[in-house]
């Protein structure tokens, strides 16, 4: 089969075109063909050697895709061939920057009826992270008034429309005027353009924005000085969200203004989730159920054909992206 593989950690120009040997459905897989994969940070993060449980290369990078079961493993049930899937890896395990991939049952999630191949593998990584962070760990209200910082990202405009179907007042801050004015799109109700608004300003427009009381939750996908601003901008008794992989400078943390607001922090990171055995499946049946009904949109704004995964990469690393970049596996 066809594989995007590194076999030495670098830039983008290190994700090469392979032929490697088909995988075959183990006891408890499912062989899925894939139509297309999702791009993330995280890839971006193993491709240059700084995602700590990616191991070694070689290896084919990928967390998430969606396609066609073709085969079952031995004791799987409710999963058939022929069926369209979405699958969530786990610390690129098996990986999905290709054409075959098989992955344990528990890990693929049956696609409804009106959801297309490109935008289903979208939701393994983006839209479960934005969903799990708002409503598992903040526990986000109607009428409460959630800050999410990286917007326009794929896990941020995953949350800003999440929470303004809960009923949420959505400040969204992203990092330019069109990135900005896009997430208004997404149905956020007031947007801050860092561009325009130097660190401490984009606190006081959030402080503004909400007289003073700060938000309820701050959902924070940047990490290191925006970690420090979220601190700031969370309310009394609110709820700070700061994701995986997002690195914390401790010198631009006063915890002066964090600890007098009886405020808490809560983490996350999607492969410690999956490893420690929380099944993703009901969730993401969920989401791709209201994406079918048209409760949400998946913005997929560029599509790449597998062999072009570097370009991907490059245009990921441009910080230009607005939603999320896709690979196909669809020849040319």
């Amino acid at each position: 089969m066809r594989a995007v593989r590194i076999d030495e950690f670098g830039g983008p120009e290190v994700l090469v075109p392979v032929e490697v040997p088909d995988p075959v459905a183990g006891p408890g897989e499912v062989l899925v063909r894939i139509a297309a994969a999702g791009v993330n940070r995280a890839d971006a993060l193993t491709r240059a050697g700084s995602y700590h449980r990616a191991g070694r290369p070689p290896l084919i990078p990928g967390l998430e895709a969606s396609g066609t079961v073709i085969a079952v493993g031995p004791g799987v049930s409710g999963i058939s061939a022929g069926q369209q899937v979405m699958a969530m890896g786990s610390a690129n395990i098996p990986g999905f920057y290709a054409e075959l991939a098989a992955v344990p049952a528990g890990q693929v999630t049956v696609l409804p009826d009106g959801i297309g191949l490109t935008e289903a593998a979208a939701l393994p990584t983006a839209w479960f992270s934005a969903w799990y962070c708002l409503r598992n760990l903040a526990g986000l209200s109607k009428g409460e008034t959630v800050v999410v910082h990286a917007a326009a990202s794929g896990v941020g405009s995953a949350a800003v429309q999440i929470a303004v179907h809960a009923g949420a007042r959505v400040i969204a801050v992203a990092g330019s005027p069109a990135k900005a004015a896009w997430s208004a799109e997404l149905g956020a109700h007031e947007t801050i353009d860092t561009s325009a608004h130097p660190d401490d300003a984009t606190v006081e427009e959030v402080l503004r924005l909400t007289e003073g009381r700060g938000a309820e939750v701050v959902l924070d996908i940047v990490g290191g000085r925006v970690f420090a601003q979220s601190l700031r901008e969370v309310g009394y008794g609110g709820r700070v969200v700061a994701m995986a992989n997002v690195a914390l400078e401790p010198s631009t943390v006063d915890t002066r203004d964090f600890y007098p607001k009886n405020a808490s922090i809560q983490g996350f990171q999607l492969t410690n989730l999956v490893q420690h055995g929380y099944d993703p499946r009901q969730d993401l049946r969920e989401i791709a159920d209201r994406i079918a009904a048209g409760t949400y949109r998946v913005p997929v704004e560029a599509v790449f054909p597998l062999e072009r995964a570097s370009e991907a990469h490059e245009r990921l690393e441009q910080r230009s992206t607005r939603g999320k970049i896709v690979l196909t596996t669809a020849q040319n």
